[in-house]
């Protein structure tokens, strides 16, 4: 059987208008209204009857429906109680998709996916995402237990070239690290803001993330080279040198280990934090915590 789809403009008009429904601002609700693109992103994230999905703000329901015609199941987070009955109504036809009222930020994924989903298949993260809270869910889904093969996911654009960017670059900074060091990461399409109700300022694009292997370099701890690579951007126009003092300390025995650290690493203290390679940050990481074992 075939049914209309939800993302077109008249069908977002009369769904809208059948549940009197008013966009909230605080939400950074927009929602699609071109059927060609949500095709693209199920084909960028290459979804199958062996995948199951996961969907963050699934709004009236335009993804999530092309997400069911090719998933075994979707799992969609909704924040906005208002849109529940709505869902309920244009998602009707879909026996695999459930939706749940909880904000993705406080949810159990390891948990709810083990509830809702029969099957042990591969789970990838499908989703256009609130622009108000973009970086957040991005660091909640890599940062999870939850084993996620693939994220393709749609944001402003300007946050996009972040994850993707590459040393010496306006937009390389610790997210940009953040989300390499799991995901291999590029652009795969841009989208229009015309193509949304109501129209976003900026345009967006689809970024597919894929998770690698094994993080993309050797650390010793985690925690201490998340904590360095924050601390390197602090204050983007200062050296790494002085954005450690800021973050570590400026006493005289932070400074010794520091200078050392930065001496055993090759790093040139003058430099900036946005010169530096994953491989770089790894590298002195992993010496300012052999410095500070022995110390």
């Amino acid at each position: 059987m075939e049914y209309k789809d939800i993302a077109t403009p008249s069908r977002t008009r009369e769904i809208l208008k059948k549940h009197g429904f008013q966009f909230k601002k605080s939400l950074g609700q927009n929602f699609l209204t071109e059927p060609n693109i949500l095709t693209k992103i199920v084909d960028t994230a290459e979804i199958n009857e062996q995948t199951n999905v996961i969907e963050v703000g699934p709004g009236i329901g335009a993804l999530t429906e092309h997400l069911a015609r090719h998933a075994a199941q979707v799992l969609a987070f909704e924040i906005d109680d208002r849109l529940l009955p709505v869902l309920e109504d244009t998602l009707s036809p879909y026996k695999n998709v459930t939706v749940v009222h909880q904000d993705v930020l406080k949810a159990d994924l390891v948990k709810t996916t083990s509830e809702i989903f029969e099957k042990d298949y591969p789970i990838k993260v499908v989703a256009n995402l609130p622009y108000y809270i973009t970086t957040p869910i991005i660091m909640h889904l890599l940062e999870s237990p939850l084993d996620i093969s693939e994220m393709v996911v749609m944001m402003q654009k300007e946050v996009a070239d972040r994850l993707s960017a590459v040393p010496s670059t306006k937009a390389y900074g610790s997210l940009s690290i953040a989300v390499q060091y799991y995901m291999e990461a590029k652009v795969a399409f841009i989208v229009p803001k015309t193509v949304f109700v109501p129209q976003p300022n900026v345009d967006s694009a689809i970024v597919k993330l894929t998770k690698r292997e094994k993080p993309a370099v050797e650390v010793t701890d985690e925690k201490a080279f998340f904590r360095l690579t924050k601390s390197a951007f602090l204050l983007r126009r200062k050296t790494l040198w002085n954005n450690l003092l800021h973050s570590y300390g400026k006493d005289e025995e932070t400074k010794s280990w520091l200078t050392a650290a930065l001496e055993k690493a090759g790093i040139d203290p003058s430099r900036r934090g946005e010169t530096l390679s994953l491989q770089e940050f790894a590298d002195l990481s992993n010496v300012l915590e052999e410095l500070k074992i022995k110390g």
